[in-house]
């Protein structure tokens, strides 16, 4: 009469079971797809086309101008107006604005932009924060949000202009 050895039935079985035959075929795994990997690659060949005061020109204060002309009121004797936009175009302009400004924090930190530093980085991800935070209110057509984030951004300008 021929005899069957019996399955484990517990986990700790199961895992005992494992560990002494799965361990080394998935050590030999680990070793061989790491042999088999390529060469790390380069970092991509980045061409800024002009220093920070040229994307800061041309690239920022555009799209920070956005959204300081789109937030809070325009007050006279007679009355209040609102700078909010009042169309669905108006705040989709605000809303491309603020992610220009969110993503002009990420361009400071590129080969060739970034300035060695914590104040730098600081600087660039109060920017990136800022411009979130301005696109989340443009979405939300909250044009108190707004104001109080083109706060911000003024602030995160300022703050680099006196240290650069």
């Amino acid at each position: 009469m021929q005899q069957h050895q019996a399955r484990p039935t517990s986990t700790f079985a199961t895992f005992a079971t494992f560990t002494a035959y799965g361990s080394p075929l998935l050590l030999t795994l680990l070793i061989l797809m790491a042999s088999c990997t390529e060469a790390e690659t380069p970092p991509p060949p980045f061409q800024p086309i002009g220093g920070i005061k040229l994307t800061m020109a041309v690239v920022l204060e555009p799209a920070a101008e956005k959204i300081w002309d789109s937030a809070g009121f325009i007050v006279t004797a007679s009355e209040a107006q609102s700078l909010a936009p009042t169309t669905d175009e108006g705040w989709e302009e605000v809303r491309h604005g603020a992610a220009v400004v969110a993503e002009t924090g990420n361009l400071l930190l590129m080969p060739g932009r970034r300035i060695p530093g914590d104040d730098w980085m600081e600087i660039a991800a109060g920017q990136t924060q800022a411009g979130k935070r301005a696109r989340a209110a443009a979405e939300a057509r909250d044009s108190d949000a707004l104001y109080e984030v083109g706060g911000e951004i003024y602030n995160v300008c300022v703050s680099c202009h006196q240290l650069y």
